[in-house]
């Protein structure tokens, strides 16, 4: 009866759960039983996934306080992960478990969903695709919620997260749209509306509408059950009343953060702190109470992993109160904390290099900014501007060097004789008291050394055998630094001399002590050999070291006389010292003015110049720079100034410029710019005479602004065009060491290593060529014989019906031309042509034919050796192949319109040749078919 019994039960119990876990059956068991098993297994299993991935979020994701915080953490990532596959582990899970609970215990009866947890599937599918940063699919995922599941309990969840995914996916104005519509529901839960109106606030931040993203945010904090998001919202709300310049809401925003207390994340309270910090009033403010607070929270267990944040605040707080010493001292200290922030660590070397710019420690201030540059983002603003200060600081460096240097010396030469001694005499005795202190610093080293490896020798192993000391152990103090004596503690199984530090140590000293300092190298025994060590007898170790003393001769550093010899004598030498000094404080007004906007600085110089008496050319340019500063900082000092220049230099540009009212009329810069565009045009025609002899005015009338190095290379080039090479190798050489930081000065300094030893290394040919010409050496072309001398050679070409032959008028120098008849195949051709023009009554040319190859009459134009030519012109050291023609020097147009250079033609209409503007050679080589030679830039 009771095995009957048994069979009954377990059959009923069978056919129960077959019924339970029918997907296809509306019973209360089968709702209920799968109802079960979804939440309490798989979504609870999801879910633990869902919250692992989201703290590894949180993780990733560390919060950049320097910028505005998004209301919500996660960020977008950019990778190269395919459309449709989860990039993260955690979120993978969630979704499987969720796409598991709807496939297997969906039970869709009737067009309608049976098992109630179903929805919640969905919810967390979506949840997981949207933080695995896969919006459309997460986006699918709740719209089918809100289509399939109208009943939900948790339709307005889905609702917040179906605009979060549209938000994400940039539909801001509908997502405004939506999450307004739903504000307007009364059956909302409290943390449904802070989600919303959070949502709602980050979308008005990406549309740039503060001031409504800030009254949904404290809406959001009023409503939110969170104390995470609580936190969050507060820091966020002060940071947009901060951006707002509303600084007591921002402080008030801060402290509710702090208030918090343990409710919130330390990090956001520190950083509270620090925004306060930020807006710390330094006129009214209690600094007493400021530096109580820091230093209570300095000596906080808690705060010490954020200790670099609370000394940098108090380094700026320090900086801003010009307490340059104790500003150092926090700046250094947040600096040891090894901060993994690495824009505070920026802050820190920027900061500090701003505090020694200052102080005008250049060359400091300069390896601070170094540092800051190794740990910014390149693509920032600030990176940029640090950079190019920090290249602007070489030219400050310099000639602030150049400076004190010059002063100094002027200083000294300005004194008596008597003065002149003692103060070198004071100078002598500090520096031998300087080295007399490291005399004694470096023997205290010495036997400090000798100690350790004394002491280390009878605590650690035998220098003899290796064999660890048995029976004797020193114990290391507790905070004792790590010595050599751990190490060889450590390593009694060494048992060779060279492998155990502290008897190699002990023999160094010891060789030191005997042998004294000898050079690396063969023969190490002899004297000779010897470098800062007394003489000793090398085949007695024993004799006294004081026996080989020779005695000391007196150091030359020590004597007046040797400063003394180092002093300019002549006048001429003082002059010239004075007046690079004066040129070095023109150029750093210049650059304080221009580049740092330091304008105190700036004026300091200016007016310290003006006090030097220096040249006539830097004192209308100094006066103008003061008028400009003191237009900004003193506008009494700016009308005085003003006053001084007109009367003094009534008909300088620079008056014109300042008393000027039209408001339409040129300004300064547009005034260069149009200048020096009118002069490349002239130097473009070939009028290089004329540039030539108006040009040092235009250098002197614009000196002090930004064109000059134009002018000077653009002189150069001119230079090169009529007096040749060598000249050309001294004009380059002169703009490249007066204007070394200009791109012009770089342009020269290329030009003189790269393409002017090329260029001297040309000399004659006597290659065989198919290019040949005729010159006559002429004056102007306005010269009646010239013109005569033109009109032979055009009657020749059209009755002899040569169509090939042409002639151009080629600058030559200053006062020798050439016009060269050109498109000649071979030599005895030219001569034969030449001949013709000679003895036919036609032409009857008496002025001497020169024939030439198009390669030596390129030689000639650029070294101006046309009488070396004549002289010997079969010599053949280097054919003019070999050589590279220079790239372009001038510096272009201003104004792009006035680049291009006009051909030239003869009264013929034959094309005349034009050349760039930096070649030296005058020639065409458009009838040269020669393809070795040298090309055109």
């Amino acid at each position: 009866m009771k095995t009957k019994t048994l069979k009954h039960t377990f059959s009923i119990a069978f056919l129960i759960i077959l019924v339970a876990c029918s997907t296809k059956k509306d019973t209360f068991l089968a709702r209920n039983s799968h109802a079960l098993s979804t939440r309490d297994n798989i979504l609870y299993n999801g879910q633990i996934g869902l919250n692992k991935g989201i703290e590894g979020i949180k993780a990733e994701g560390k919060d950049n306080f320097w910028k505005r915080l998004p209301v919500e953490r996660m960020q977008i990532k950019e990778d190269n992960t395919p459309d449709g596959k989860s990039k993260n582990a955690n979120f993978e899970l969630a979704e499987a478990k969720a796409t598991k609970a709807i496939q297997k215990h969906s039970m869709n009866i009737g067009g309608q969903e049976k098992n109630y947890q179903i929805d919640e599937a969905y919810l967390l599918l979506g949840k997981a695709r949207y933080y695995d940063q896969r919006f459309i699919p997460a986006l699918d995922a709740f719209n089918y919620i809100l289509y399939k599941y109208t009943n939900s309990s948790n339709i307005y969840q889905a609702k917040i997260w179906r605009e979060k995914a549209n938000m994400r996916l940039g539909n801001d104005i509908q997502v405004i749209k939506n999450i307004s519509k739903l504000l307007d529901e009364k059956k909302l839960k409290k943390q449904n509306i802070a989600d919303a109106n959070a949502l709602l606030a980050e979308t008005f931040l990406n549309v740039e509408e503060k001031d409504s993203a800030i009254a949904k945010l404290k809406i959001a904090v009023n409503f939110t059950k969170v104390n995470y998001e609580k936190a969050r919202y507060h820091f966020i709300l002060g940071q947009l009343y901060q951006e707002l310049s509303k600084r007591d809401s921002a402080i008030i925003s801060y402290q509710s953060v702090i208030n918090m207390n343990r409710k919130a994340e330390r990090e956001y309270i520190i950083q509270a702190y620090a925004k306060k910090a930020q807006l710390f009033d330094f006129e009214n403010g209690d600094a007493n109470a400021f530096v109580k607070t820091y230093n209570r929270l300095v000596a906080d267990r808690e705060n010490r992993p954020f200790l670099d944040i609370i000394y940098y605040e108090m380094g700026v707080f320090y900086d801003k109160q010009n307490n340059q010493k104790l500003a150092k001292k926090f700046y250094n200290a947040s600096l040891k904390t090894n901060s993994k922030d690495a824009y505070l660590v920026a802050s820190n070397y920027r900061d500090l290099g701003n505090m020694h710019f200052k102080n005008t420690e250049y060359s400091i201030a300069a390896k601070y900014y170094d540092s800051t540059l190794v740990k910014m983002d390149v693509k920032t603003r600030e990176y940029i501007h640090i950079k190019k200060v920090r290249k602007d600081l070489d030219e400050v460096i310099e000639y602030e060097s150049v400076a004190k240097r010059n002063d100094s010396i002027l200083n000294v030469v300005a004194m008596s004789d008597k003065d002149r001694n003692l103060y070198f005499e004071d100078y002598i005795g500090k520096l031998k008291k300087s080295d007399e202190n490291k005399k004694i610093l470096e023997e205290k080293q010495k036997a400090k050394l000798e100690n350790i490896q004394r002491n280390s020798l009878t605590t650690a192993d035998d220098p003899a055998t290796g064999v660890q000391q048995a029976g004797k152990s020193i114990k290391k103090p507790g905070l004792a630094p790590p010595s050599i004596t751990n190490t060889s503690a450590n390593n009694t199984a060494n048992t060779f001399y060279f492998y155990n530090p502290s008897t190699v140590a002990f023999g160094k000293v010891e060789f030191q002590k005997r042998w004294g300092n000898r050079a690396l190298s063969g023969n190490w025994r002899l004297p000779s050999n010897t470098t800062n060590a007394v003489e000793e007898d090398v085949t007695d170790a024993k004799s006294p070291t004081s026996e080989g003393k020779a005695a000391e001769a007196e150091t030359p550093q020590y004597t007046t006389a040797f400063y003394l010899d180092q002093l300019p004598k002549t006048q001429a030498e003082i002059d010239s010292i004075a007046k690079e000094r004066n040129f070095a404080y023109y150029q750093l007004g210049v650059i304080y003015k221009e580049k740092f906007k330091e304008y105190q600085l700036a004026s300091n110089k200016l007016d310290l110049l003006l006090q030097h008496n220096p040249e006539e050319k830097l004192v209308l340019p100094t006066m103008y720079n003061l008028y400009k500063i003191y237009q900004i900082t003193n506008s009494a000092k700016a009308e005085e100034m003003k006053n001084r220049i007109s009367s003094q230099y009534p008909d300088s540009r620079y008056a014109q410029i300042i008393n000027n009212t039209n408001s339409n009329s040129i300004s300064e810069t547009e005034t260069s710019e149009n200048e020096y565009n009118k002069w490349y045009k002239l130097y473009q025609e070939e009028q290089f005479v004329f540039v030539l002899e108006k040009i040092d005015g235009l250098i002197i009338q614009f000196f002090g602004d930004e064109i000059v190095p134009k002018f000077e290379l653009l002189k150069a080039n001119t230079i090169g065009k009529l007096q040749g090479l060598e000249a050309y190798k001294k004009a380059m050489q002169f703009v490249a060491d007066n204007y070394p930081n200009s791109e012009e000065g770089k342009n020269a300094q290329d030009i003189l290593t790269t393409q002017i030893p090329l260029l001297e290394k040309l000399n004659f040919t006597t290659r065989d060529t198919k290019n040949w010409k005729i010159l006559y050496n002429v004056g102007k072309l306005e010269d009646k014989s010239t013109k005569a001398l033109e009109e032979n050679i055009k009657k020749f070409i059209a009755g002899e019906n040569i169509n090939k032959l042409s002639y151009t008028y080629d600058i030559y120098t200053e006062k020798e031309n050439f016009i060269t008849v050109q498109g000649i195949t071979s030599e005895a051709y030219a001569k034969n042509i030449a001949s013709i023009m000679k003895d036919d009554k036609k032409y009857k040319i008496t002025e001497p034919a020169i024939v030439i190859s198009d390669e030596n009459y390129k030689v000639v134009q650029i070294k101006k050796n046309l009488a070396e030519y004549l002289a010997s012109p079969k010599v053949t050291p280097v054919s003019v192949q070999q050589a590279v023609v220079p790239q372009q020097t001038v510096p272009q147009p201003v104004n792009p319109d006035q680049a291009a250079p006009k051909q030239r033609t003869s009264k013929q209409g034959m094309p005349q040749v034009t050349r760039p503007p930096t070649e030296i050679p005058t020639t065409d080589d458009k009838d040269n078919p020669n393809p070795n030679s040298p090309p055109k830039p």
